[in-house]
């Protein structure tokens, strides 16, 4: 088969997060037709999750090419930037607050940025309620797209943007995620201001955390008066069930974490104790390092799919830069063949040389020592 030029080709984005909205905004201001497929139902069909920070020097730029950058602006709170390194009973041990102005990574709802992305798009670029299970045809295409409710289209070029889980990446490479030993349980804290004031202050505007070496507590400010707090441990990952207790029985996990976090001061045990609703079990996996495919000319990854790594403060930052740089291949090549090989000869060793920096340092979320950015102290949780 012809390669064909960016736009004449059928672009089909799977998934609808931060990265595949993102190349669907720049390849639509770049006048390429593009459709994107997610499996959710809606886009209200579930939360989104927490807060992210836009780094200044890859997430804001996918969204200047986007030209969003002033809209996030408007939404975004750079308070949020202020940090907390707490003690294990909750007193002060480092603080960073963000000067008047500074911009370099503000913090966003996720909800928010993608509804900022969702209503740049023209109507009816997302095709809710298209779960892929699979893709098929001839590696030089055209590739047909088989979803869950038995329909298939037919496409030139498939960009997987669909997270750590991608139904995409077996087209084009037979990696798997690995669990890296550290989990997360989620614990939503609403009205804070009214209902949690104690937190509330603790966490301040931005993040406060505190860890043991062994074990972490991290709460961090949402907007609209909301506190998400992340509880790290060291543990399998079937944690749950290997103690014997159920994921609904809140009660049972709440007891069992108290238990792990008994000698931590009473101020730090209300992110255990006063949450909102039960725990959301994240146990954190990531792609085999190097992870890299041969290339192929109708299948290509972003974010997540191409370069899932421990949650150090790179995901959607990543995420966004290859989706702009992803868009704007197809812009600037003769041919979609063309754009892929030149995005992914910038987009794969900068995620191997990121990768490997982060390689095996996902129990550094756990450590007792001061990040670099707040200087060297007696190194005590």
């Amino acid at each position: 088969m012809t390669a064909p030029t960016p736009r004449q080709a059928r672009i089909s984005i799977i998934g609808a997060g931060p990265g595949g909205l993102t190349c669907a905004r720049i390849l639509q201001r770049q006048g390429i037709a593009v459709t994107v497929y997610d499996r959710d139902p809606d886009r209200d069909a579930r939360n989104q999750g927490g807060t992210l920070d836009l780094h200044a020097d890859n997430g804001q730029i996918a969204l200047r090419e986007a030209g969003l950058l002033d809209d996030f602006f408007r939404l975004c709170r750079p308070e949020g930037q202020e940090n907390r390194i707490l003690h294990i009973d909750g007193e002060l041990r480092a603080h960073l607050v963000p000067d008047d102005g500074e911009l370099f990574k503000p913090e966003i709802d996720r909800g928010q940025l993608r509804d900022l992305l969702l209503d740049s798009l023209t109507p009816d670029t997302v095709r809710w309620g298209h779960g892929l299970t699979g893709l098929s045809g001839p590696a030089d295409g055209p590739r047909t797209l088989h979803f869950a409710d038995g329909t298939t289209v037919e496409t030139d070029l498939v960009i997987g943007a669909d997270g750590a889980f991608s139904r995409v990446r077996p087209a084009v490479s037979p990696a798997v995620p690995q669990y890296v030993g550290v989990s997360f349980a989620e614990a939503w804290f609403h009205d804070v201001e009214n209902q949690h004031p104690e937190l509330s202050a603790l966490v301040g505007q931005g993040s406060a955390s505190a860890a043991d070496g062994e074990r972490a507590l991290w709460g961090q400010r949402n907007s609209g008066n909301h506190i998400r707090v992340y509880i790290m441990r060291k543990v399998p990952v079937d944690w749950i069930t290997r103690a014997g207790l159920q994921r609904d029985d809140t009660a049972a996990i709440r007891a069992h974490l108290l238990d792990e976090f008994a000698a931590w001061g009473p101020r730090m045990k209300h992110m255990i104790t006063d949450n909102d609703g039960a725990y959301v079990d994240r146990p954190i996996f990531a792609l085999p390092v190097p992870h890299t495919w041969e290339h192929n000319p109708t299948v290509t990854l972003l974010g997540d799919a191409a370069h899932l790594m421990p949650p150090l403060g790179v995901g959607v930052n990543l995420a966004m830069l290859d989706a702009g740089e992803l868009a704007l291949a197809l812009a600037g090549s003769a041919t979609v063949d063309e754009a892929v090989c030149g995005y992914e000869s910038i987009m794969l060793p900068r995620s191997v040389e990121t990768a490997k920096m982060l390689e095996g340092h996902a129990e550094d979320l756990l450590s007792g020592d001061l990040p670099p950015e707040f200087g060297d102290d007696d190194g005590q949780p």
